[in-house]
């Protein structure tokens, strides 16, 4: 009696559970894998061990390909890794000014993400050294100063620019075939409207010409496209997507002189803004799904774009994976679970939004990987610290494991899209899921999350599978969960004392406590005309993954 009642206290006051009901037969679409892209600043660290390692581990996450996303693969230097920098050397000029290609820092990247089974999503710049039209300063050292050197300048010579481009592709094609790279995202720079390009919206369309023209003469079946500019909910960004598909839809091409540009997929990033007031983190959601949306109605504006697939090729709750907690305190959210649970929200809040505007949203891609030779867990935004998984990468190995249909989701914890993009997750949390069927199985992604982290009550669900077939009559459940106390490196971390330098030992037990872990042991249910009831609590910040098979 005495447990009972200690048990009953720490649970807190009797809560009516939230009904979340999903009816396997009420099915919205396919179930599209939008989550299965990632990227960095730094490219070198792709080569080494912990990188070559996370790599394999992306690779693995999804039976759909896997698609990386770096900066700097044609950047000049001798290929050292550093914060916010990478460098190929892709490209120089001798003496008389002649180029000089050398693919040898690209293909060992490019090599890592092709032999893990992942595939390139290819960022074409910065700037080579030798075409800048302000190569001095170049190289930058983060954080010391501004990162926006002669590598973000325009070129001085776009033929040269264009047979640059032109060369790296048919590289490619020879080394990896055309079948290969005709399945590869070529994109056009990075965030031209702001300090990534020092040039006008004519000079990036004109980069953009002869980048998409070098590419379909060799590789006339690849995917091109842009502007990838910073979130649209920035009318300064918004002017630019928009100027960018007129140019696409109407405009004098700088590289044929046709009229028009090819535009395959159309790319724009998405960021929240996370702040801390009173001494409490409270992340920014809203502001990242105001950007999502205000893309899309961008490109309502274009009908003939429309039906193009969007790749909001960096998605993450702010804008600075290189920026540590340490030094930046709202950025402390990234190595516990509120990561996660705000990742599977703004995911699903997604999709919801792409259904409304009727949008074919392809890629959300996280802009988060791993840095090497710093501590552990020294709050940058990554999926590793040191070869330890982070709770993050558990949430995608969650993703990986539903597929199928997308089916329709009831809950009494939902407080709605239009709340969501309006205001955020305020005092009450968001209490909601996302499901998929496939032919023998049922997963549900459960979620707990408030934008204001720190403590918070646990909620009672009461989970509710209907529809499942009538000679189901017994199913397998398993449940996953990434909480304070499951599939958490970071808490397993601070209870070994937060060690600088983790024994093998330790190691070896963050290592274990990083992958994915299930709640409970798997069981058996009944199945009762096709319906299966489950209960379980699920703490704030809590994600649950739960599959019926059969």
């Amino acid at each position: 009696m005495l447990l009972w009642l200690l048990a009953t206290a720490r649970a807190g006051p009797a809560q009516q559970p939230v009904s979340i009901r999903v009816d396997a037969t009420r099915k919205l679409g396919s179930f599209t894998p939008i989550w299965r892209f990632f990227g960095y600043d730094e490219p070198n660290y792709t080569t080494m061990p912990n990188g070559r390692r996370l790599i394999g581990e992306l690779a693995e996450l999804s039976s759909a390909p896997v698609y990386i996303r770096t900066h700097n693969l044609l950047t000049t230097g001798d290929g050292t890794p550093a914060l916010k920098w990478g460098s190929t050397n892709a490209y120089t000029e001798d003496a008389a000014g002649n180029p000089v290609y050398d693919w040898t820092i690209v293909d060992r990247i490019l090599d890592t993400y092709i032999q893990a089974g992942a595939k390139p999503f290819i960022e074409i710049g910065f700037m080579p050294k030798a075409l800048s039209i302000h190569p001095e300063p170049y190289q930058h050292r983060w954080p010391q100063g501004g990162i926006d050197t002669g590598w973000a300048y325009p070129p001085k010579d776009y033929q040269k620019w264009g047979e640059l481009v032109r060369r790296w592709a048919g590289h490619c094609m020879e080394r990896y075939g055309r079948e290969e790279t005709d399945s590869w995202f070529w994109e056009v720079w990075n965030e031209p409207d702001i300090m990534y390009w020092h040039g006008s919206h004519e000079d990036y369309d004109r980069l953009y010409d002869y980048a998409t023209a070098a590419v379909k003469q060799v590789l006339p079946g690849a995917r091109v496209g842009g502007p990838a500019t910073t979130g649209p909910a920035s009318e300064r960004a918004a002017a630019f997507l928009r100027q960018f598909l007129a140019h696409c839809a109407r405009g004098k091409n700088y590289a044929t002189r046709r009229d028009g540009a090819p535009l395959d997929f159309i790319s724009y990033h998405a960021k929240g803004r996370p702040d801390v007031a009173e001494g409490r983190l409270r992340m920014g959601l809203a502001r990242q799904l105001q950007d999502v949306e205000k893309g899309l109605e961008v490109i309502t504006e274009f009908p003939q774009f429309q039906s193009l697939p969007v790749v909001l090729s960096e998605s993450d709750p702010e804008g600075c994976a290189a920026c540590s907690a340490q030094s930046y305190p709202q950025n402390a959210y990234r190595n516990g679970p509120l990561y996660a649970s705000y990742t599977a929200l703004a995911l699903t809040s997604i999709l919801d939004l792409a259904d409304r505007r009727h949008a074919d949203i392809e890629g959300m891609l996280t802009w988060a990987f791993e840095f090497e030779n710093q501590p552990y867990f020294a709050g940058f935004r990554t999926l590793a610290t040191n070869g330890v998984d982070k709770p993050i990468l558990n949430l995608f190995r969650m993703l990986g494991l539903m597929g199928g249909e997308r089916l329709r989701v009831e809950s009494s914890g939902a407080l709605g899209l239009d709340t969501i993009v309006a205001h955020g997750v305020g005092e009450r949390s968001d209490v909601d899921a996302l499901a998929a069927a496939s032919e023998h199985e049922v997963s549900v992604l459960v979620w707990n999350y408030a934008d204001q982290d720190g403590p918070g009550a646990d909620r009672p669900i009461r989970l509710t599978l209907t529809g499942l077939p009538g000679n189901a009559g017994r199913v397998l459940l398993h449940h996953y969960r990434i909480d304070g106390d499951h599939s958490n490196s970071y808490s397993l971390w601070k209870r070994l004392g937060s060690p600088f330098s983790p024994t093998p030992d330790q190691h070896a037990q963050l290592g274990a406590g990083g992958q994915l872990q299930e709640l409970e042991s798997p069981r058996w249910l009944t199945s009762n005309g096709g319906s299966v009831g489950i209960d379980f609590r699920l703490p704030l910040q809590g994600v649950s993954l739960v599959v019926v098979s059969w």
